[in-house]
């Protein structure tokens, strides 16, 4: 089925990457400004950086919300299916003809905006036109620089752990990036930070105390970790007592953390009853999802083995699933494979040297657009004494798994990959 919105913002503004046009927000400024300046009407709005687990975070800020009766409003990216996921309109996702239409208008006022300036205009477009009680906006790209960023009044910012991704944009070093990623900081409001390297961690406060901004540092002025089969967040003030998100991974452990100690830093109106059943209700689609009922994972089930797909496509992201894995091995399975696809920019040597130590095989295969060649990821995990194969297809790929003995399946690598996965299991 044709994605009609995303083709409308394609024909209208252009391929959402590649357009080979540098940071500038100026252009988008002054669209939203013909527009009536939405951005600076959204309810409580909170602002959410980093390189991995801003999409989680905002899932587990969400579903807080939600369990609080609060209405909300959300921005994230990528998508896995169609382009309306990403828009979350007054707790319902938004229709194609309404996010269709937004796109038409602001193509009438100016067609010199990248598609991604586009689509945060048309999120702070319709934000703006419907009530809500709070607002959770990503970033797309980095931060200082990022179209999200035309934001001047939020409610709270918050950083996910920064790392290595898109060094093509953002720069080559760890420095380089975190400036970025720091720039969505603002005077005089709560800054809530998770836990950070060293060097990361000394830019955002540098940052911080040049320009004001209330930071709350992860590990000095709070802290959230497992205890007793529990999730504890700690702050100067309180400690709360809360269960164990359902997503799967120490990471959510930390991401369900943020997201508790963003609202009550931003003093959101949120009982301990909502924050309980939001950690608890959460959900977020290909982040170490099992896949349970289908007939993607079918054969593999049938034989005692079990499927998981991550959308990750980082080195961090790749960390976060092999201890994820390791912290797997009172159940293991006789042998863990993992199916890879990556796209073309992406560094397939940091994400599979990183996964290497959680994986006994690796099967590459191809994507539908821009990927890496099957060869060259099998090639890099040879090289890691990775057992590796490729094929020209994930439903190949699950074939081949399926002839081994209860293996434990990782479908990762990519969004594309992921959205394939889920479409096949729902199939």
């Amino acid at each position: 089925m044709t994605d009609r919105a995303f083709a409308a913002f394609e024909r209208l503004f252009g391929p959402e990457f590649g357009h080979g046009k540098s940071f500038d927000l100026a252009p988008l400024r002054a669209a939203l400004n013909a527009l009536g300046d939405p951005q600076d009407k959204l309810p409580f709005p909170i602002h959410v950086a980093g390189t991995n687990g801003k999409g989680s975070t905002i899932a587990f800020m969400r579903a807080i919300a939600e369990a609080a009766d609060l209405r909300v409003h959300a921005f994230t990216k990528p998508h896995l299916h169609r382009l309306t996921e990403r828009f979350t309109v007054a707790a319902k996702a938004v229709s194609e003809d309404a996010l269709t239409l937004a796109a038409e208008q602001i193509a009438e006022i100016s067609r010199d905006l990248t598609q991604f300036d586009a689509q945060v205009a048309a999120a702070f477009l319709l934000f703006s036109e419907e009530a809500a009680d709070i607002t959770l906006i990503e970033t797309g790209m980095g931060g200082r620089d990022d179209s999200t960023n035309a934001i001047t009044r939020p409610a709270a910012t918050v950083i996910t752990p920064i790392a290595l991704d898109h060094q093509d944009a953002l720069g080559a070093t760890l420095s380089e990036i975190t400036m970025h990623k720091a720039g969505i900081l603002k005077p005089g409001v709560p800054a809530i930070v998770s836990r950070q390297r060293d060097e990361v961690r000394e830019i955002i406060e540098a940052r911080a105390s040049r320009i004001g901004a209330q930071l709350q540092l992860q590990g000095v002025d709070w802290d959230a970790y497992a205890a007793h089969g529990r999730l504890a967040v700690q702050t100067e003030e309180e400690t709360l007592d809360l269960p164990l998100p359902t997503l799967a991974g120490q990471h959510q452990i930390d991401n369900a953390g943020l997201a508790v100690a963003a609202l009550l830093f931003a003093d959101a109106p949120i009982s301990n009853d909502a924050f309980a059943a939001g950690i608890a209700n959460a959900r977020w689609p290909a982040r170490l999802q099992p896949l349970t009922r289908g007939p993607l994972s079918a054969p593999i089930r049938a034989i005692g083995g079990e499927v998981w797909i991550d959308a990750g496509h980082n080195a961090h992201a790749a960390d976060a699933l092999a201890q994820a894995l390791h912290g797997m091995d009172a159940k293991r399975p006789a042998t863990t494979v993992a199916i890879i696809g990556m796209r073309a920019r992406k560094d397939a040597n940091a994400f599979v040297s990183t996964l290497a130590s959680a994986v006994d095989q690796l099967i590459a295969v191809p994507l539908s657009e821009d990927h890496i060649a099957p060869d060259a990821l099998a090639q890099l995990a040879g090289a890691k004494d990775i057992d590796a194969s490729t094929v020209g297809s994930l439903a190949a790929a699950m074939q081949n798994a399926a002839r081994l003995t209860a293996p434990r399946v990782l479908i990762c690598g990519s969004f594309l990959l992921a959205a394939e996965a889920l479409a096949a299991e729902s199939a």
